[in-house]
């Protein structure tokens, strides 16, 4: 696995990434709590296509740093460091959840660099109500830290899958998946969530030029429609759509996923197949 060097609050920090494929550049960003696994269904759909670089941020897979707070502009010069160690010098870039705030951090700061952004369940401003539930996510990680227990892996599953997870899933496969979640958990995952907490995004979004895809989840409980709605009224090409799954898509509904981050991406460099 390759490793990016570059510096973060002044101090050495070691990105890793996977790269990928061949053609134009694409930048896969996760979300928290997750590492750069999350992309693999996607980067298998695309490999034939695009050169792909999926880096883990602060806090996720095996990048490391100074164990310290982190801002979103700290991961997006991460994600970036590892697009040039692996010699992009422009692509595509894609994000979830706090993947897609620093996708759109990285896309307004280096608007040079990307020729398209895709957002999944992305955001403008952390608002009062987002606080609170992210400041009882930090409550919950100090008490299975302390505790061995998932409390924080079961309200996150609880709120990020959608009713269609929950129509079909059985108990022992709920408990199966309790237990993969809470095993591949970030450990940095309070970190991340510190991060969420400072999104402010407003004076932003006006720089972006790339050719922007806000893609909602119709049942997402975590970040609020009107979200979505301030993403498109504040980046001047952007266009939306939706999925019908919770805030977990990725995982919920890899394929439905999958199918609209590539429709939109190939819309914007068609490749041909060899």
């Amino acid at each position: 696995m390759p490793h990016a060097p570059t510096m973060i609050g002044g101090r050495p920090a070691t990105v890793g990434y996977d790269v990928t494929g061949t053609g134009p550049g694409l930048v896969l960003v996760h979300g928290t709590g997750a590492d750069r696994r999350q992309w693999q269904p996607l980067i298998d759909h695309l490999a034939d296509r695009f050169t792909i670089v999926a880096p883990d941020y602060s806090g996720s897979g095996d990048t490391t740093d100074h164990g310290g707070p982190v801002s979103l502009a700290d991961l997006a010069d991460e994600v970036l460091a590892a697009a040039d160690h692996a010699g992009l010098v422009d692509f595509h870039l894609a994000g979830h959840s706090l993947g897609a705030a620093v996708a759109t951090q990285l896309a307004a700061t280096h608007p040079d660099r990307v020729r398209s952004l895709a957002l999944h369940a992305g955001w403008v401003r952390t608002t009062t109500r987002m606080a609170v539930e992210l400041r009882y996510w930090l409550t919950l990680l100090r008490l299975d830290a302390a505790h061995g227990s998932t409390l924080f892996c079961e309200l996150l599953l609880l709120t990020a899958l959608g009713p269609g997870f929950w129509r079909s899933v059985t108990p022992s496969q709920y408990a199966l998946l309790l237990a993969e979640f809470a095993a591949g958990l970030a450990p940095g995952t309070d970190r991340q969530t510190q991060v969420d907490l400072s999104v402010d995004l407003t004076d932003r979004l006006a720089a972006i030029t790339a050719p922007t895809l806000v893609l909602a989840s119709a049942h997402d409980q975590i970040i609020p429609p009107e979200q979505q709605h301030a993403l498109l009224a504040g980046i001047a090409d952007a266009r939306y759509a939706e999925i019908d799954a919770g805030h977990g898509a990725p995982a919920e509904d890899p394929a439905g996923f999958v199918a609209k981050l590539a429709g939109f991406l190939l819309d914007q460099h068609p490749v041909p197949v060899a």
